[in-house]
């Protein structure tokens, strides 16, 4: 069964190679009429895109996961690595709200942090300054309240001001 769908796989991909391959030649083609090259071209883009749609799909079908298998998280891992670990660290604490801005509630509870790290070059010496905005969740509403992000010089940029 599974050699069935490799060999129409492949018959498929084979298929869609050759008819782009007539679509070029037939471009290049600077003999005949060309009305008569537009409708042999078009008519051979609409059975590529047929195959080529068909190919995806037995694609996605073949790539399905089981159902009994879990899937992992869609999140991407981060495009920068981190700052260096040997760079002096120096923490600032931006300290949560203590009520809630949408009910006025006063029972929060914490959720986390983030923390920010910009690079800062102190004369002599470069220095890690680590931003730590608390985040809070209401218990009565369940709205989450955090400090405003702090100023950077370059929007989204690691650099400090200095």
């Amino acid at each position: 069964m599974i050699l069935a769908e490799r060999a129409a796989r492949l018959v498929s991909e084979i298929a869609v190679e050759r008819l782009k391959l007539e679509v070029a030649r037939l471009r290049r083609e600077r003999f005949g009429a060309s009305s008569e090259r537009s409708a042999r071209i078009d008519q051979l883009e609409l059975t590529l895109e047929d195959l080529e749609e068909t190919l995806a799909e037995t694609e996605a079908q073949v790539a399905e996961p089981e159902p009994h298998t879990t899937q992992t998280s869609s999140r991407h891992k981060p495009a920068r690595r981190p700052l260096p670990e040997h760079l002096p660290r120096e923490c600032i604490l931006y300290p949560g709200p203590t009520t809630c801005t949408c009910c006025g509630g006063a029972r929060l509870r914490p959720l986390g942090e983030d923390v920010t790290e910009t690079l800062e070059r102190i004369p002599a010496r470069w220095v890690v300054i680590q931003h730590v905005r608390e985040r809070f969740s209401c218990r009565d509403c369940e709205t989450i309240a955090q400090t405003p992000a702090p100023f950077h010089p370059i929007p989204r940029g690691r650099a400090g001001p200095n």
